[in-house]
């Protein structure tokens, strides 16, 4: 069983950057792949970026790919999601969620473990 607390969320322009953070505690941390999803009001959870335990494969949904970066550091037990070009739409609570299986990440609803998620806010 892992714990998750995201960080890094705020209000940014159209344009502008954000890097969230995702802490990871608890036994075999390192041995999870990790994900970003996001739940903006009014619509679906949607995956958003997966990176294996190893940070050697990296998905990302089409919305936010050239523009989001996702990767680990394993010995700061810590997963990052690195947003550029930031658009309105791209407001949301940001989620990281960790899985046995990384395949999973993108294609089931039930994950290991949830953080409790991290507002960002993209101003046009």
């Amino acid at each position: 069983q892992v714990q998750l607390v995201e960080s890094g969320g705020g209000l940014v322009q159209a344009g502008g950057s954000l890097r969230l953070s995702c802490a990871i505690s608890g036994r075999s941390s390192g041995a999870y792949a990790m994900g970003w999803f996001r739940l903006a009001p009014g619509k679906e959870r949607e995956f958003v970026a997966a990176v294996t335990w190893n940070g050697g494969t990296t998905s990302y949904a089409d919305s936010v790919k050239g523009r989001f970066t996702i990767s680990r550091d394993n010995a700061q037990s810590t997963v990052y999601l690195q947003m550029n070009s930031l658009k309105p739409e791209d407001t949301a609570v940001y989620y990281c969620a960790a899985n046995w299986i990384y395949s999973d990440l993108q294609t089931s609803n039930s994950m290991d473990a949830w953080g409790k998620g991290t507002l960002v806010t993209v101003s046009s």
